[in-house]
């Protein structure tokens, strides 16, 4: 049999916490005065197939939460809802991309996650340490799970902008920019779009929550809920900025290897010249002339390569100054 892949299962009653089976949800669901926190890791289709059971959950809803790369959503089905969210954490300073599928209820949430994190563990504690005023109910637990997903997206942000700026020193810095670089400013980007599309959803989402849904985004907790959303749309717009950032360094790598070409196909230039001068003036004298007058001088020879090298050196003095050679 396979262990049970509940990370988490809190009943709030009375103002207090208890930590029940997975089995016991059903004698809960639909009172009130209890409030139900489940957090299930990567479950198999089974354990999906037994909360649906125990929560009366939608038969589309709990085929959405068996699989994962789905697109983010808010579904309403009757009784519950469910929310499909792209999640993104910072492990050993590399970026992972993870998945998680809420069902939100009258008197319950249920955390679904499909990655390899820290998970929720931040939600459960603080519902067993409420602040004044607020109680364990579904408006505030989602509230926090919502919370804690755009949270997450600030440190790996931080760390984009670490990379890009290590990369746009070391792309002003190199004398000698080659593709290594451009290949790094492209995954760079390519990170940024994964993360850009992970975290756009999360506004029109929050957005929903607050117009549409009084229920949830009631009268205590409506800032809260517009804390969120603005969070949501400053982590955008900063990804935004970076991906606009990114692709201006793209295009100033690739001037600059143009310009750099350029520079070479200038030397090239400058020294076809310089060895074209020469050869023009020694190719006439391999031409068999019989009426040549300096054939008869006797200073003809040095003084042709005396007038040549003066030439060569005029010219090559020119072309140094001009940037060419």
């Amino acid at each position: 049999m396979l262990p049970e892949p509940t990370i988490d299962c809190l009943l709030f009653h009375d103002s207090n916490a208890q930590a029940i089976a997975l089995a016991d949800i059903s004698d809960h669901v639909g009172q009130p005065d209890r409030f139900l926190w489940v957090e299930l890791k990567s479950p198999d289709s089974q354990t999906i197939t037994r909360l649906g059971d125990e929560l009366g959950l939608h038969a589309l809803a709990l085929e959405d939460a068996i699989s994962t790369h789905q697109r983010s959503k808010l579904e309403e089905y009757e009784g519950h809802m469910f929310i499909a969210t792209r999640t993104v954490q910072l492990c050993d300073s590399r970026m992972e991309m993870g998945e998680t599928h809420v069902f939100v209820g009258s008197n319950y949430v249920v955390a679904i996650r499909h990655d390899s994190g820290t998970g929720y563990q931040r939600v459960s504690d603080r519902l067993q340490r409420l602040p004044n005023g607020i109680r364990a109910a579904t408006p505030y637990a989602l509230y926090l799970v919502l919370d804690l997903i755009v949270d997450q997206f600030r440190p790996v942000i931080e760390s984009m902008q670490d990379r890009f700026q290590s990369l746009e020193s070391q792309l002003i810095s190199s004398a000698k920019p080659g593709r290594d670089m451009l290949e790094r400013l492209y995954a760079m980007k390519r990170d940024l779009t994964a993360l850009r599309d992970a975290a756009e959803p999360m506004q029109e989402i929050t957005q929903n929550l607050i117009r549409l849904h009084p229920e949830l985004s009631t009268k205590e907790l409506k800032a809260y809920y517009r804390d969120i959303h603005d969070h949501a749309v400053r982590v955008s717009a900063t990804i935004d900025r970076l991906r606009m950032a990114t692709s201006d360094a793209m295009q100033f790598h690739l001037a600059s290897l143009s310009l750099k070409q350029n520079e070479s196909v200038q030397k090239l230039a400058g020294w076809g010249a310089l060895l074209a001068l020469p050869t023009v003036v020694f190719s006439l004298y391999g031409m068999n002339f019989k009426v040549m007058p300096e054939l008869t001088w006797p200073w003809a020879y040095p003084a042709l390569l005396l007038v040549t090298g003066t030439a060569v050196v005029v010219l090559y003095r020119r072309l140094r100054r001009r940037g060419w050679i």
